[in-house]
């Protein structure tokens, strides 16, 4: 079982988007890439990025960062606390609900991810997927 956030997780989580179908249809229109940031706080002692690479449905590639490494630029970062992203993926958040509650934050064009909330929401339903130890 991978721990979260962690580049075994991501392995896995990656693996379960791109079978995702939902996402796929969802995804469709999309490209563009996104980081997720995982902010330490009290119980996670580093800030951990998921980059990943979204184009049409499907990841093209990511990369897993931990705080001190050079982060690549991306289009979007969606960040938040370590405890916030556990209850992300336990399905207590959803991830607009999220921004909305000021839980997560989002630097990029809020417009475009509005109209691809689907896939949003998809990429969570992923993670919930991933059998995750925290």
């Amino acid at each position: 079982m991978p721990r979260f956030p962690s580049r075994e997780w991501a392995d896995e989580y990656v693996r379960q988007l791109n079978a995702n179908t939902g996402y796929r249809d969802a995804g469709m229109g999309w490209e563009g890439d996104i980081t997720l940031c995982v902010e330490k706080d009290q119980t996670l002692a580093a800030s951990w990025y998921i980059y990943l690479d979204l184009h049409h449905g499907s990841c093209w590639g990511y990369e897993v960062f931990v705080e001190g490494d050079d982060v690549p630029d991306s289009e979007f970062v969606y960040s938040g606390p370590f405890g916030n992203w556990r209850r992300l993926i336990g399905g207590e958040i959803e991830p607009i609900q999220g921004l909305l509650t000021g839980k997560f934050r989002l630097k990029g064009p809020v417009m475009k991810v509005l109209r691809y909330s689907r896939a949003a929401k998809e990429m969570v339903n992923t993670a919930k997927l991933v059998d995750t130890e925290f």
